[in-house]
């Protein structure tokens, strides 16, 4: 029954599950017509397809756990994602938002290998309404998820901006065009430390900064913050303050390396595959940022990486080891105005985006 034009369901209500058991190597080499999705997305053609229909897939093994894709009639999914296949009483897109609204991430289980199961997020609620509204509340969201999109690509292009503007000042970091001096990274720092171990609780008294608040492209992501107690006499060996650099040091291949400046007035405390570099007056933060960002240093990161027993991993003594240029000082603080001058459009995008995401 329909109160105000809705009606309270669970998940499991409108959809169920499929499974697959396609695996990457089942898309290797193939040219098809039919496209298969993993949980990066688009991963190949070949010759069949598993769903006839438009569904929902769902990433529920390994990184990523929990993102969800809508995904068009006559294509299939790998293994690590499940199939989420819509009933007549919803409309596969209006699913599809509210699937997302769910952070089904919050039901992982598993040690080394996180998973999330149909049996556990299918007793989420929310609002049912008719078919024809459910018509007009997705073609509102689509308008502004075009908007949202639009500014990421703003982003991205600012980004560029940036990365384009370093590479022109100061040259691709390994060929050292310019022929600035060479130091290693032990050279210009004053303090290397890794972050503290302990688990996040909650209700804790510092904001706990992780892997997964660290981006791809050198900045600090706050969303889903967890909190941390640390007695006061280990505080200062995690502790973070304002000009540190924070160097993701373990994990995947993919996200060893990450670096970004710690550029907020509140202290806070970071996890132990994390390590906090503080700088000499000789290199500016945000110019070492921007070197460990370039393409060229990632791709050294992963080579050196690679080399751990059990995960990728890059130590204090091998980070210290890195080789580095040494442009004049005068040089890093124009690059560092203009990074100033990028962020805040930056800011007024970000602000935007986020006022869009909470319609």
């Amino acid at each position: 029954m329909f109160v105000a034009g809705f009606m309270r369901v669970r998940l499991g209500d409108v959809c169920e599950k499929g499974s697959s058991n396609l695996k990457q190597s089942d898309v290797n080499d193939k040219n098809g017509e039919y496209e298969i999705y993993g949980a990066s997305g688009l991963i190949g053609k070949v010759d069949f397809f598993h769903q006839e229909k438009p569904y929902i897939a769902v990433v529920k093994d390994g990184a990523g756990i929990g993102r969800t894709m809508l995904l068009p009639e006559k294509t299939s999914v790998i293994g690590t994602m499940q199939y989420i296949l819509p009933n007549e009483k919803v409309i596969p897109k209006y699913l599809y938002y509210v699937i997302r609204y769910m952070h089904l991430e919050k039901y992982f289980t598993g040690a080394t290998i996180p998973h999330i199961y149909f049996k556990d997020y299918k007793r989420e609620e929310f609002n049912l309404c008719d078919l024809s509204e459910q018509e007009k509340i997705v073609s509102t969201l689509s308008k502004i998820e075009k908007i949202i999109t639009h500014r990421k690509q703003q982003l991205e292009k600012l980004d560029l901006l940036v990365k384009a503007r370093f590479v022109e000042m100061f040259g691709e970091p390994i060929l050292n065009e310019k022929g600035w001096n060479m130091v290693t990274i032990g050279d210009i720092v004053t303090e290397v430390k890794y972050g503290t171990s302990k688990p996040a609780v909650e209700g804790g008294k510092y904001p706990y900064l992780r892997m997964n608040n660290l981006t791809y492209d050198g900045h600090l992501d706050l969303t889903n913050l967890k909190m941390i107690d640390i007695p006061d006499s280990e505080i200062e060996k995690c502790i973070v303050h304002r000009g540190d650099v924070l160097f993701n040091r373990t994990n995947s291949i993919e996200l060893v390396g990450k670096t970004c400046v710690f550029d907020k007035d509140e202290d806070m405390v970071i996890a132990g595959y994390i390590i906090r570099v503080r700088l000499k007056s000789i290199m500016l933060p945000i110019v070492l940022s921007y070197f460990m960002n370039t393409d060229a240093l990632k791709k050294k990161l992963r080579n050196m990486a690679k080399g751990a027993v059990n995960q990728a991993n890059i130590n204090a003594q091998e980070f210290k080891s890195i080789n580095i240029y040494l442009p004049p000082i005068e040089l890093q603080t124009q690059f560092a105005d203009f990074v100033k001058q990028v962020d805040k459009s930056r800011f007024i995008t970000l602000k935007e985006n986020k006022e869009s995401e909470i319609l």
